[in-house]
């Protein structure tokens, strides 16, 4: 049976993860790559897995945690290099705004199916595929997608991964003339494991392999390095007052760590560049305003503290993203992005270790984020009552705040467990 919003809220969501969280934990993952290759045995992509986790205790946000921290890798190797990368993705971790410092056309997002082939659910979900499709993604799906059920999700196949320990070879022609004809993906034969089954699978004119008879998967253990909390704040600051390009290099120039995750970021295979950006001024320029406050702003919640608990930053982006996430209900893009604001900066105080006054003091923030970080008032004061109330479970608050704000349970159901997806990754 699910649980509403406000029974789901009842449990901090720091207990709801699989492993405590620890510093030790956002500094590094476990990342195993497995190259799929075409006819010719060349590389074609890697697909991506998380292996800092068992695999029955996957969650969706490992599904962002894994892009992140492919973005920043910082080993001596590269990770995917200019290849095609493959991640698997929850419908729940396709909502989450990582996805917007990602070039698209360097990601292949592999969709999983409904449980149940559910009609409801399948078209529920059409839109936001489209949605991602729109937006350059590139979509892969199971051979699951080419059951009858699924026929409005088949045009967006870019490519079709068929399991072959999963599938009868008696049924095995069939099923490939069905994707040929009914789609136009590529299609990838997983677990490709002997010579024969390489040459027949060629035969039938599946294109791209993935298996052990051309490579295991192997392992590799990515690194974040966090830069101090007084920098970024500097850095959100210029940023929010719209500086000067040569202000905002300079405070990259001052942070080694910093300006180490910018330009890992920048010059990550998810931005597909054709060439290699090697100064700050460049990174900035490319990046832009937004997405840099947007990275900033998530990176302060990561950022070396005092001595606040990594959780109180991961409370932070929870109430970030779920305020954004209703606030698109009835508000402008622009007053999300506030509202998103709203929700990271409220606990900026335990941050910090100062009273908000003085840790609002800090920033550069507009009237109606200040009212609601300090008095409780203006647009963004019921957003934020909500955010609280879903994780005190307090009742009457949260009922008070859904009525004001015009929302169902639904609504706030949904967009917490998203949040909880997207913000809990931040710190994996």
């Amino acid at each position: 049976m699910k649980r509403s919003a406000l029974e789901f809220a009842k449990t901090p969501f720091w207990l709801n993860r699989h492993a405590p969280m620890t510093v030790a934990d956002t500094a590094s993952m476990l990342i195993a790559r497995q190259p799929i290759v075409d006819k010719r045995r060349a590389v074609f992509g890697y697909e991506l897995f998380d292996r800092s986790h068992p695999a029955d205790a996957h969650a969706p946000a490992h599904d962002v945690a894994l892009v992140f921290s492919a973005l920043a890798h910082t080993g001596s190797e590269a990770l995917v290099g200019q290849f095609a990368i493959f991640v698997n993705s929850t419908h729940n971790s396709l909502a989450g705004g990582h996805l917007d410092l990602v070039q698209p056309e360097r990601l292949v997002l592999e969709i999983e199916g409904i449980a149940g082939d559910a009609p409801a659910e399948i078209e529920a979900h059409s839109h936001a595929l489209h949605g991602l499709r729109k937006r350059g993604f590139r979509l892969a799906f199971s051979q699951q997608v080419l059951e009858p059920a699924y026929a409005s999700w088949q045009p967006l196949a870019d490519f079709i991964k068929l399991d072959l320990a999963d599938i009868d070879p008696m049924q095995l022609p069939k099923l490939i003339q069905a994707a040929l004809t009914r789609t136009g993906a590529r299609l990838i034969a997983e677990k490709t494991e002997t010579a024969a089954q390489y040459e027949q699978l060629v035969g039938y004119g599946v294109e791209l392999f993935q298996g052990y008879w051309f490579a295991k998967p192997d392992l590799i253990k990515t690194r974040l390095l966090a830069p101090s909390q007084a920098n970024v704040i500097q850095l959100i600051n210029l940023v929010r007052n719209q500086a000067s390009t040569d202000e905002i290099e300079q405070v990259l120039k001052k942070d080694a760590m910093l300006g180490f995750n910018l330009m890992r970021l920048i010059n990550s295979s998810g931005f597909g560049l054709t060439r290699e950006i090697t100064s700050f001024r460049q990174a900035v320029m490319l990046l832009g305003l937004k997405k840099l406050f947007r990275w900033a702003a998530l990176l302060l919640t990561t950022a070396a503290a005092g001595a606040a608990s990594p959780v109180v930053g991961s409370t932070a982006v929870v109430r970030g993203r779920l305020m954004e996430l209703l606030a698109a209900e009835s508000m402008s893009p622009e007053e999300c992005d506030a509202a998103f604001v709203v929700g990271v900066f409220s606990l900026l105080d335990t941050m910090l270790g100062m009273p908000m006054e003085q840790a609002v003091g800090l920033l550069t923030l507009q009237p109606p984020i200040v009212d609601a970080l300090l008095h409780g008032n203006g647009p963004y004061a019921d957003l934020l009552a909500l955010a609280q109330a879903c994780e005190t479970g307090d009742a009457e608050a949260f009922r008070r705040a859904t009525a004001a704000l015009h929302l169902t349970e639904r609504q706030v159901s949904l967009a917490h467990l998203d949040a909880l997806a997207w913000a809990d990754a931040l710190v994996e």
